[in-house]
C-alpha cells in the first residue's frame, strides 16, 4: 500500500500509553495496520488566533507542495524516456525510498529551525517550493526545446520519401553539377507507378536526357528517382510529372549545406546528452527536496489541529499508521470506536454544525482525531 494515515490523539496518562492503547488494537490484537511513532518537536504554539490563521494558509501550502513534487517526480519520468521503469529508484528522499523516509521521519532542524515561529517555518517552505517550482519552469523549458528540435530532425531522417531529408540518402555522383545548361531533380513516385514512370519520364517534356533515371532509394510506399534534363525545361517537366502522380522534391545539392545539416544533428543529440546528467541530477535532488518539506508541512498541519482540537498544553502523540490491503473499512471502525470519546458529534452525523476554529476539513474527512492521508504514489502504477 501505497496509502499512510497521520493521526494524533490526546496524551492519557502519558503519549506512550496513548501509543500503546492504539497499536493494541489496530496492529496486535486484528493486524489492520502497521503503526510507527511519528515523532514532531516541541514547536512554538504562539497565540489561538495566529494558529486558526495559519491552519487555513497550511491547507493551501499542503497542495501547493504537493503539487511541485509531483511535477518534479513527473518531468524526472519524461526525462528518463525509454528508462521510465527505472523512476521509482530513482525517487529518495534523504538517499531513502519513500515510505522509508515517512515511518522515520526526523525533523530538519538545519532548515527549519524550531526556535521561529510556525508561521516562520511555513514561509521558509513556501518560499523553498516555490523557488524549485520556479526553477523546473526553466529548466524544462530549455530541455523541451532542445529535444524537440532533434526529434524533428530525427523525424526528417526516417519518415516517408515525400517528407524524409534526403541528404542522407544521395551522393555527389547521382547529380549533374556546375553545368550550364544541365540540371538533375529528384522525383518520388508511388511503387505501383513504377511501370509508368519507366515508360513516360523521358517523354514528360522535350530535352530530358534519355536513360538518365536513376532509382536512389525506396521504401515500402514511394520510390525516389533522379532525372537529367535541361534547365529551360525543369518547370515545364515539374508540371507534367503533378499531372501523372509524380512528385517532385525541391532539392539542391550543396556539400556544405548538407555537412551543416549532418552537423546540426549531430550537435543537438550531444548537446542534450550533455543538459541529460545535469539536468536529472536536479530532478533528484529537488524531488528529495519538496517531498520532505511537503512531509514537513504534514508535520505542521498536524502539529496546529492538533492544538486547536486538544488544546493546551500541548500533550498528543503523533502516529502513522501503514492499512493492510482491504482492512481500511475496518481500521476506520476501529479509530472511530477507539477515540469517540473525544468528540460526540463526529458519530451522531452533526459536524457540519460544530464551528471547529481552524479546522478546515469537510463533514466527510472529519473524525474525533485529527488525521491526515499521505498518498506516495509518485509513479503511475503504485495506486491502488
Amino acid at each position: 500500500m501505497t496509502e499512510f494515515w497521520l493521526i494524533s490523539a490526546p496524551g492519557e496518562k502519558t503519549c506512550q500509553q496513548t501509543w500503546e492503547t492504539l497499536n493494541n488494537v489496530t496492529a496486535r490484537q486484528h493486524s489492520l495496520s502497521v503503526n510507527h511513532k511519528f515523532a514532531i518537536p516541541d514547536l512554538k504554539v504562539g497565540t489561538l488566533d495566529v494558529l486558526v490563521g495559519l491552519s487555513d494558509e497550511l491547507g493551501k501550502l499542503d497542495t501547493f507542495v504537493e503539487s511541485v513534487t509531483r511535477k518534479v517526480s513527473n518531468y524526472l519520468g519524461e526525462v528518463l524516456e525509454d528508462q521510465h521503469n527505472k523512476l521509482h529508484e530513482n525517487l529518495l528522499a534523504n538517499g531513502m525510498d519513500l515510505a522509508t523516509y515517512l515511518t522515520r521521519f526526523q525533523w530538519d532542524m538545519a532548515k527549519y529551525p524550531i526556535k521561529q515561529s510556525l508561521k516562520s517555518i511555513a514561509d521558509i517552505i513556501a518560499k523553498q517550493v516555490t523557488q524549485i517550482d520556479q526553477d523546473l519552469k526553466s529548466k524544462a523549458q530549455s530541455y523541451n526545446n532542445l529535444k524537440g528540435n532533434l526529434q524533428s530532425l530525427e523525424r526528417k531522417s526516417t519518415g516517408s520519401l515525400l517528407t524524409r531529408n534526403l541528404s542522407d540518402l544521395v551522393k555527389k555522383e547521382d547529380f549533374v553539377l556546375d553545368s550550364e545548361y544541365l540540371a538533375t531533380i529528384l522525383v518520388v513516385v508511388p511503387r505501383g507507378l513504377f511501370k509508368e514512370w519507366y515508360a513516360k519520364y523521358e517523354t514528360l517534356s522535350n530535352m530530358v536526357v534519355p536513360r538518365s533515371a536513376r532509382l536512389i532509394e525506396q521504401d515500402s510506399e514511394y520510390g525516389l528517382f533522379s532525372v537529367t534534363l535541361f534547365k529551360k525545361v525543369v518547370e515545364e517537366y515539374k508540371f507534367h510529372c503533378r499531372e501523372h502522380k509524380f512528385i517532385v522534391r525541391d532539392f539542391v545539392y550543396n556539400e556544405e549545406e548538407l555537412l551543416a545539416g549532418k552537423n546540426e544533428l549531430s550537435k543537438l543529440a550531444s548537446d542534450k546528452k550533455k543538459q541529460f546528467g545535469p539536468l536529472f541530477r536536479w530532478l533528484k535532488v529537488n524531488f528529495s527536496e519538496s517531498f520532505t518539506a511537503w512531509i514537513h508541512v504534514k508535520a505542521l498541519r498536524l502539529f496546529v489541529e492538533s492544538v486547536l482540537r486538544y488544546g493546551l498544553p500541548v500533550n498528543f502523540q503523533a502516529m502513522l499508521l501503514q492499512p493492510q490491503k482491504k482492512t481500511k473499512k475496518r481500521l476506520r471502525e476501529e479509530l472511530n470506536h477507539l477515540y469517540a470519546h473525544l468528540d460526540s458529534s463526529a458519530n451522531s452525523g452533526t459536524v457540519g454544525d460544530v464551528d471547529i476554529p481552524g479546522l478546515s476539513l469537510n463533514q466527510a474527512d472529519y473524525y474525533p482525531y485529527v488525521q491526515y492521508i499521505i498518498c506516495v504514489d509518485f509513479v503511475e502504477g503504485d495506486r491502488r
